[in-house]
């Protein structure tokens, strides 16, 4: 094995590479992926494809061979474009899976790095930290107060104290750290970690089926149900009133493929794997594709100030030490680099908080010396005492204690006299109503040989002064904001910031933040919560969790942003927890059903769209397959009743499937969001995908265009045309009357502009449509098979016309009777 690097700097990028090429990636055991035979079985299993194998078969039995190789050709490209739609939808959820693989931060070239957690490599320096999910199994160099939650894989509920000690070094994958933070050399990655040995069986576990995808599956049954009884009562009656048993089979098998509807899985697979990829592609990685369902139906969105609606990009912008202020741009006075210095050692090293990071960065900046002292105690921040604090050992005979954070609690652990507290707080506030983020810094000393506190409250420390920090406003959210609310979302904000401080981010993002609610209000788990404020300020992660659930009761649809291990019960119990992907811990990831990948909140806003745009567009497309298959249920029944031959043949309504199948799978998938979806009010809660006002809707759509197509049909007959000729002009009626109900629901646009909008693949499937309808009613040789022939061109044009004009006049009439929407 290549010796490893020191500890002071990690790995270098090639050590790294390399070995990255001999052990492979660092990937646990991963679940069973459907392979293109897996999925062929799978088609081969759907009702409609076994329906149009039966119908081969009698042809053959029949003795038509030519009619069955027909077919079976036609079948074979059926199944080939089926395939085509499910490996599109399982590359999709590939990248999501790719996409969404954890993270790790790690030391190299001397320089922390974060970097996807399967490229970690043996002898990897771990930065470990509270709320990260260890990627490797590793040994600890060096840590404090390190904790680790270890009951994946014993069972143990107790949190696991983890020191650098042999007997208790060793961290094991896929564990959460739950307190302290600290360094450690993984020793083993992949299959090789205890997780990665005992992980196999992840390989059969399969998720569950949505609410979503329950209720089309009874949609499909309902209407499979529907389908079997009309095709028996069909086949029964065309043996009655024409008798032959094997052509009433097959007039019964036409009758069950053109009505039953198993496009819905395909669809609710194809869209929801889809939105997710195009939702990860603008930065919004959904988890959990019930989420994109509620997105459409959230009308609260909470959101932290911090790195989400701010740049988390903090600056120290100004310290005040006595009657003495700096402004952050002149120069740093020699009296208040003291200052300065004492909130810089406050931060532990190699810290990924950004405040921590600027006040390095400012030491450095201004000239400030390397510390050469040794860390030997941390104190992590609390609830009951929101301050941290380092206590380092340095050359002389006493150790320094330098402790930073809200100004109230500093001010109150260096027991400040009542006329002091009051200058100190007042000084704050100023400075808090001007945007900054305000902290209070204190210092101490304590004999060399003296055993430091085990409480932070009983460090001596003595006020030392103020440090400012500025986040600026992330470009575009004043926008988001307001486009969320005129979509009927009320946007909160939550910080644990000042509440000056909030009201002046809360103002510059266009949030009303005329009353600012303390999250204090939230402690008596008894008392009724305001829940009508904007802006939420002091507010700790449990102050979240009775804020959604309050939020809940009233029966609001909750969205909620958090990153941290404390927002993981609040991130669950919303009905969309959305975590940051940068700068989130792994718990908080775990939790949400989003991720941010960018930590934007116009991010946020960004996916409300995408996911409204995705649900509209499978709720056209819904009603689109509802409404098709009326016409052609109408016109393979029609005939019967009025005594002529049968216009539709199994072959025919293959023909019509590959125009359904592209339309479905490509044309309404690509939609894009209306250009209302944003002015629209959230959909109501519990509102079904298929309600009775929508299926009475689709079905009269198909009942009209089924009427055009009847009245092509008894037209031809009064006209005296030969029976192919007839069923030549049905057919072009009713493959017109398919593409008129595509744009008739593709778009909210008057139907001409539907026809012609900006969806490259409805010109695709509407050209190749009309050129293949083309083909086979006026090539000979091509309409012999369909059992065409040739029709008039005047009839022809307007049995083409026909459908397409009603399916103007229905969409007029929707348009006007559609509410409008204020802008």
């Amino acid at each position: 094995m290549t010796q490893a690097s020191p500890v002071e700097g990690g790995l270098t990028a090639a050590e790294a590479a390399d070995r990255l090429r001999r052990d492979g990636p660092n990937v646990l055991p991963q679940p069973e992926r459907r392979g293109r035979a897996a999925i062929v079985l799978a088609v081969l299993r759907e009702p409609m494809l076994l329906l149009l194998l039966a119908a081969t078969a009698i042809y053959l039995l029949l003795g038509d061979a030519r009619e069955a190789l027909l077919l079976a050709v036609s079948v074979a490209i059926v199944i080939g474009l089926t395939i085509y739609q499910e490996q599109k939808a399982e590359r999709a959820l590939q990248a999501l899976r790719d996409l969404s693989s954890p993270r790790a931060r790690v030391l190299r070239d001397g320089v922390p790095q974060v970097i996807a957690a399967r490229d970690v490599v043996v002898d990897d320096i771990l930065l470990v930290a509270e709320g990260d999910r260890l990627a490797a199994d590793a040994h600890v160099l060096d840590e404090a107060d390190l904790e680790v939650d270890e009951s994946l894989l014993t069972g143990e509920s107790l949190p696991q104290r983890r020191a650098a000690e042999e007997s208790a070094s060793l961290l094991h994958a896929s564990t959460l750290v739950v307190r302290g933070h600290g360094c450690a050399r993984v020793v083993a990655t992949g299959e090789r970690t205890e997780v990665g040995r005992i992980g196999l069986a992840l390989r059969t576990l399969h998720p569950e089926p949505t609410p979503l995808q329950r209720e089309m599956r009874s949609v499909v049954l309902l209407f499979v149900g529907l389908s079997f009884a009309i095709s028996v009562a069909m086949t029964s009656l065309y043996v009655l009133l024409r008798g032959g048993w094997l052509d009433a089979l097959l007039a019964g098998l036409t009758l069950a493929i053109a009505t039953i509807p198993e496009e819905f899985p395909v669809v609710l697979a194809v869209f929801l794997a889809l939105g997710a990829w195009r939702m990860a592609r603008q930065q919004a990685l959904v988890r959990r594709t019930p989420a994109i369902e509620a997105l459409g139906a959230t009308t609260v969105l909470c959101t932290d100030k911090t790195g989400t609606l701010t740049e988390n990009r903090m600056q120290v912008a100004g310290l005040v030490a006595g009657d003495e202020q700096w402004d952050g741009r002149s120069p740093l006075s020699a009296s208040l680099r003291p200052l300065l210095r004492t909130a810089m050692l406050a931060s532990p090293p190699l810290s990924h908080d950004p405040m921590e990071q600027a006040l390095h960065l400012a030491w450095n900046r201004h000239g400030g010396d390397a510390v050469t002292w040794r860390l030997v105690r941390q104190y992590a921040f609390s609830h009951a005492c929101p301050a941290v604090a380092c206590v380092w050992a340095g050359g002389d005979d006493a150790l320094l204690a330098a402790c930073k954070g809200a100004p109230e609690a500093i001010a109150r652990l260096c027991h400040l006299d009542a006329a002091r507290h009051d200058a100190v707080l007042a000084t704050a506030h100023a400075m808090a109503t001007r945007g900054l983020r305000v902290l209070g810094v204190a210092s101490g000393r304590l004999h060399a040989g003296a055993a430091t506190p085990d409480a932070l409250e009983r460090l001596p420390l003595a006020w030392d002064g103020l440090v400012a920090f500025v986040d600026p406003l992330r470009a575009g959210v004043a926008d988001a904001v307001a486009e969320a609310r005129a979509a009927g979302v009320r946007v909160v904000m939550l910080t644990g910031d000042h509440p000056e401080t909030a009201r002046a981010i809360a103002r510059e993002a266009g949030i009303d933040g005329t009353r600012v609610v303390l999250g204090r209000e939230f402690d008596d788990v008894h008392a009724d919560a305001d829940v009508d404020a904007l802006v939420y300020a002091r507010v700790r992660p449990e102050h979240k969790l009775r804020l959604v659930e309050a939020l809940k009761a009233r029966g609001e649809i909750v969205a909620m942003t958090g990153d941290g291990v404390n927002d993981a019960p609040a991130l669950a119990a919303a009905h969309v927890g959305v975590a940051m992907g940068g700068r989130g811990t792994d718990v908080a990831r775990e939790a949400a059903a989003i991720v941010l990948l960018d930590d934007n909140f116009v991010s946020v806003v960004r996916a409300i769209r995408l996911g409204r745009g995705v649900y509209d567009n499978i709720r056209r497309t819904v009603r689109y397959i509802l409404a098709v298959h009326v016409p052609i249920t109408g016109l393979a029944l029609l005939p019967l009743l009025l005594g002529g031959p049968l216009v539709l043949a199994p072959l025919h309504v293959v023909f019509i499937q590959l125009i359904i199948d592209p339309a479905c799978s490509l044309v309404f998938e690509r939609e894009p969001p209306a250009a209302d979806v944003m002015r629209k009010p959230p959909r109501p809660r519990g509102q079904r995908m298929v309600d009775l006002p929508m299926l009475a809707s689709s079905l009269g759509h198909g009942a009209i265009m089924f009427g055009a197509t009847a009245a092509v049909l008894m037209l031809a007959m009064r006209a005296g045309m030969p029976p192919p000729q007839r069923s030549a002009l049905a057919f072009t009626a009713l493959i017109a009357g398919n593409l008129g109900l595509i744009a008739l629901y593709r778009r909210d646009d008057a139907a001409p502009r539907a026809m012609r909008g900006r969806n490259r693949a409805f010109m695709v499937v509407m050209t190749g449509a009309l050129g293949l309808l083309a083909v086979v009613t006026w090539i000979p040789p091509v309409a012999v098979l369909f059992g065409f022939a040739p029709p008039p061109l005047v009839a022809w044009l307007g049995s083409l016309l026909a459908p397409l004009l009603f399916a103007i006049a229905m969409k007029a009439t929707a348009l006007s009777i559609r509410p409008v929407v204020p802008r």
